[in-house]
């Protein structure tokens, strides 16, 4: 590709070179035959009135004399009579030369005091150059005719000069040229290979050679071209990646909702047509039928408010009202709602107090749904005789709140999707507790709402931690958290 695009460049040269020199040459020669004929009829001129000086009498000049004369001044000699009849010519027979009354140059010397003219003789055929001026008395002319092939002999040496002149001074021109030539060539053909990078869809190549000149600052345009491509097909991929994620998890919530909800539907629909069949007036099982419609009933309305909350959260509807709390007042409020549950399932509730003076800043009802739903699924998986505790210390800006337990703990492999919604360790146990697989996602996107961190530890055989941040003041929120309208995502 250089190759072609230097060649092109060098043959563009020597034909803008080419093009000059013709021009130089047809101008310069006019201007040199031009110079030349001017001066050369200036010099005819004084040797014309020189010879009308030395003979005062051009009439009685014999022939031998006149040609002494031709010899002298380089040219042919005629002399012609005021009224035109030709005396002597040193080349032709005057006796037999028509009237030259009528020439311009005899004319103009009679008339002007000098004339000129170049024309092709009428007598021997021969161009010239007819320069005239009068001689002493008036009364005739002497005419000097110098060949026109000798004029055009010497504008031909004039000219050859000339074009080797131009030539030799062409030859550096011709040489820069190259080397421009050149160097242009290799940066068009790197621009060129990398343009085609990017037609090719190669949006990481780059061109290494930026300057201030036109073709550094075209390199530089290229290069943030392929920059900004590159930033915008990153930024598609993402955002295809995401809409990708999006629809798989719309696909799995849409598939987990349904399967959640059949089963508590179909249980609820078998029994209550076993008890229009006839179990109603069974007292040994109508009860029990009733206890399991409703416990099934329960698990709908529970799993139904976690969607409509879920679905606030994610969807930025959820409002909330951040204002100081102190976080032992939080822990204990929590412990309040679940102590009775805890009791009754004989699990010890351990309250591990920060000092007084941390606060947070947060909404106090959603950080009481993010304590309930992690104590909630602690009691579920802690044994009878086990232990829960709570408890919250500083960090710089931020209040780590923790649940532990001595609970049956979680596998390693399940530990990164465990936020995530419908995702059960122990599937079969979690529905039988009555758990909606949402309690941790709910969490993850409360605390999130409040620019705060989820994180879980967990020992398999010895239980888990639950970990979350919450902020120490409005100036951890930022500003879309604390606006009116702002809604989690």
């Amino acid at each position: 590709m250089t190759g072609k695009i230097f060649l092109k460049l060098i043959v563009g040269v020597f034909a803008l070179l080419l093009l000059a020199l013709v021009t130089v040459d047809y101008f310069a020669t006019n201007v040199a035959q031009e110079n030349y004929v001017q001066n050369l009829t200036q010099q005819l001129t004084d040797k014309g009135r020189m010879l009308a000086l030395m003979f005062p009498a051009p009439e009685s000049v014999t022939p031998e004399q006149a040609r002494k004369m031709a010899q002298a001044v380089g040219g042919r000699i005629t002399v012609v009579r005021a009224d035109g009849k030709v005396l002597l010519d040193t080349d032709a027979n005057a006796a037999e030369m028509e009237n030259h009354r009528s020439r311009k140059e005899i004319r103009e010397a009679f008339e002007q005091g000098k004339g000129s003219e170049i024309r092709q003789s009428a007598t021997i055929g021969v161009s010239f150059l007819y320069v005239a001026v009068p001689a002493a008395g008036g009364g005739s002319a002497i005419r000097i005719a110098f060949p026109l092939s000798e004029i055009n002999r010497q504008i031909g040496q004039i000219r050859g000069k000339i074009l080797a002149s131009t030539s030799a001074a062409f030859l550096p021109a011709i040489l820069i040229a190259a080397i421009l030539a050149r160097f242009i060539s290799r940066r068009l053909a790197a621009i060129m290979a990398h343009a085609g990078e990017l037609a090719r869809g190669n949006f990481r190549a780059r061109l290494p050679e930026v300057d201030s000149s036109e073709f550094g600052q075209l390199a530089q345009t290229l290069n943030e071209t392929a920059e900004n491509l590159q930033q915008t097909v990153a930024q598609l991929q993402h955002e295809h990646a995401e809409l990708e994620k999006l629809e798989r998890i719309r696909k799995d919530f849409v598939i987990n909702v349904s399967h959640e909800l059949r089963t508590p539907l179909a249980s609820i629909q078998g029994y209550t047509e076993t008890l229009i069949d006839g179990a109603l007036a069974d007292p040994d099982h109508n009860m029990r039928f009733l206890g399991i419609i409703r416990h099934n009933a329960e698990r709908l309305a529970r799993l139904t408010e976690d969607l409509l909350t879920l679905s606030r959260v994610e969807q930025k509807r959820q409002k909330f009202e951040f204002d100081l709390h102190s976080a032992n007042s939080l822990i204990h409020d929590a412990f309040e709602l679940v102590g009775p549950i805890a009791r009754k399932s004989l699990i010890e509730l351990v309250e591990e107090r920060a000092p007084d003076d941390v606060m947070v800043c947060c909404d106090s009802e959603a950080v009481s749904q993010i304590l309930s739903n992690l104590l909630d699924n602690a009691i579920k998986y802690t044994p009878a005789g086990g232990k829960i505790t709570v408890g919250a210390k500083a960090l710089g800006t931020m209040v780590e709140f923790f649940v532990r337990d001595t609970g049956a703990g979680i596998p390693e492999e399940d530990l990164p999707r465990l936020f995530e919604r419908f995702y059960r360790v122990d599937k079969a146990r979690s529905r039988e507790l009555g758990g909606t697989g949402l309690g941790l996602s709910i969490v993850k996107h409360l605390v999130a709402a409040h620019n705060g961190t989820t994180r879980v530890e967990s020992v398999l055989g010895q239980g888990s931690t639950f970990f979350f941040t919450l902020p120490v003041d409005e100036a951890v929120l930022g500003e879309e958290t604390l606006n009116p309208e702002f809604t989690a995502s």
